[in-house]
């Protein structure tokens, strides 16, 4: 996947090096400080590897970055960074899980892109390798040992919750751009139902994206009516965002309240609002550094910031520490997967909502500055 927007192609380049196939990292930390050895298996050496969604989008970046910096804490380890193709790209990932098979790697750290690649998995975990989810669970969970992620639902959920406050009562005239209309995957269909009912939108069924009524009551904030104008795949990228606005637009030009999948979807958006002397306010996910600047300078109105460093951290300790005898990590009460949090970022204030301004989400960025 390539993203267009030149700031995001700054950002990427410093570790763009990491996201080559079959790039091999080894962990020689010194001292306990940071590591994950526990249980009986000593230092016996732990290989895994790293299979993220795509290489070129600045998140994936930093989880692949807050791996490796992992590793570096850790005694004998030894870290392969991989990718799919684009996001979505199901048959990439699968390549990649039987070279890791191959490899006799211990454990697969996967951010996946669809239920496709479950087979695959199941066939890693037959021949005894460890398999845990980062940030995108599978479909069913149990595909998986063990998932740490954003509660995606809840990411939605507070920028709905914002988005129906802005509105102070008016009509919702709605664009949702998901990042695909034509397969299943869970990060994307929690983030979408999130958002609706945060708005206070009546779900039809949560866990299917796009039967809930096109026009109706929103009941979030002062409440209103809302119409459901289009929802438009973008593949959560900045040129299909940018192409998944203008169709929208084309539809109705008075759509006044976005939801983009994520920060690059809802840069491209950004883009066509402004060409076509929109108002429209525009909501996303993910409070990298470029997104949280966006909100300050007013480019998106709010965002969900979740911590892909953490999620990679975590991952890398507990395939180790399993390997070596230890338990894998407990899902939280009531999920099944550990939540690794997520905070609204704005700088306009919603009484009741719990959010960070700008100036303190940039301070954190997905958890890459400490």
């Amino acid at each position: 996947m390539r993203i267009a927007h030149q700031r995001l192609k700054r950002m990427a380049a410093p570790i763009a090096l990491l996201a080559l196939p079959g790039l091999a990292l080894t962990g020689c930390g010194g001292g306990s400080s940071g590591g994950s050895s526990g249980g009986g298996g000593g230092n016996k050496e732990v290989k895994i590897m790293l299979l993220t969604k795509d290489a070129t989008n600045p998140f994936w970046q930093a989880m692949q970055k807050g791996a490796k910096d992992q590793v570096a804490k850790e005694q004998n380890v030894k870290l392969t960074l991989a990718s799919g193709k684009a996001d979505g790209d199901e048959q990439s990932q699968v390549d990649q899980i039987e070279q890791s098979i191959a490899r006799g790697d211990d454990g697969i750290l996967i951010a996946n892109n669809g239920p496709g690649v479950n087979p695959a998995i199941k066939k890693a975990r037959d021949a005894g390798m460890h398999v845990i989810a980062l940030d995108s669970p599978t479909t069913p969970p149990d595909v998986v040992e063990a998932t740490l992620a954003t509660d995606n639902f809840e990411a939605g959920q507070v920028i709905g919750k914002w988005m129906a406050a802005q509105l102070n009562g008016q009509k919702a005239i709605i664009a949702m751009l998901p990042a695909f209309n034509d397969k299943i995957v869970q990060v994307d269909t929690d983030r979408y139902q999130g958002f609706l009912d945060g708005m206070g939108i009546d779900l039809a069924d949560k866990s299917k994206k796009g039967d809930e009524a096109p026009t109706g009551k929103y009941t979030g904030g002062k409440g209103g009516d809302y119409q459901i104008v289009c929802s438009e795949p973008s593949q959560a990228t900045v040129d299909g965002g940018k192409t998944a606005m203008e169709r929208c637009l084309t539809k109705n030009s008075a759509i006044n309240t976005v939801y983009s999948i994520n920060e690059p979807d809802g840069e491209g958006a950004a883009q066509a609002v402004k060409a076509a002397g929109s108002k429209a306010v525009i909501v996303s996910v993910d409070g990298g550094c470029q997104g949280v600047q966006d909100v300050k300078d007013g480019i998106l109105g709010a965002t969900a910031q979740q911590y892909p460093v953490k999620m990679a951290e975590q991952g890398v300790q507990a395939i180790v520490q399993v390997v070596r005898g230890g338990e894998l990590p407990k899902p939280d009460a009531g999920k099944d997967f550990v939540n690794t949090g997520v905070k609204l970022v704005t700088d306009k204030k919603v009484t009741g909502l719990d959010s960070i301004t700008t100036s303190d989400a940039s301070s954190i960025c997905w958890g890459t500055k400490k």
